[in-house]
């Protein structure tokens, strides 16, 4: 994968690879969103956090799932609320007529390739990975760089899991950093060696 990522010089001389970023906001009890697939609780917690912000800032494009897109970003929403815009892949087995946004592109080709894509349009950020299928399909084939999950203090007693793959293996990661901004706690995380 190495191979198929693009460079960028930043403000400083030494050059940057992106990398496959998998970031979420979860419940205390492991979920994404509740029974109905929203995620309104999520902007109750507005105290500034300087690891989303980064992740913004690094992010060049968005591999997102199709389902997450037909329940968010079709409808209006934006991903990071607006704060941030660029290239969108949405990963589809029935591409539809194109988008009226010119930044969302439709694809239908296997994750490895989709991957590829969308590290080469992000210019040597990061591609942030959106949506339980599409981040399942990455995890599993190795391709996850780096993991940034907040944990919000609410428990959803039902919704979207964080990760589900029912009767496979354990994926072991390893934490790298831990962090709280008001009432989140935010944990970063990369897939330990061997782990998928």
């Amino acid at each position: 994968m190495q191979s198929d990522l693009s460079k960028v010089k930043g403000e400083s001389t030494v050059e940057r690879q992106g990398k496959v970023f998998w970031h979420a906001t979860m419940s205390l009890d492991g979920f994404i969103a509740d029974p109905q697939d929203r995620v309104d609780w999520v902007f109750a917690y507005k105290a500034p956090n300087p690891a989303a912000d980064e992740a913004i800032r690094t992010t060049g494009a968005v591999l997102i799932g199709r389902r997450t897109y037909d329940m968010g970003v079709s409808k209006g929403g934006k991903v990071y609320g607006g704060r941030w815009s660029g290239p969108q892949f949405v990963i589809t087995h029935n591409p539809p007529d194109p988008s009226d946004d010119p930044e969302v592109t439709f694809i239908s080709e296997g994750i490895g390739a989709a991957v590829a894509r969308g590290l080469k349009a992000a210019e040597g950020k990061n591609l942030l990975v959106i949506g339980a299928d599409v981040v399942r399909q990455c995890v599993e084939a190795g391709l996850v760089g780096e993991i940034l999950i907040h944990v919000a203090p609410i428990l959803l007693g039902d919704g979207v899991r964080l990760f589900s793959r029912p009767g496979m293996e354990l994926v072991k990661l390893e934490r790298t950093e831990l962090s709280e901004a008001g009432q989140i706690t935010n944990m970063r995380f990369r897939l330990a060696k061997g782990s998928a």
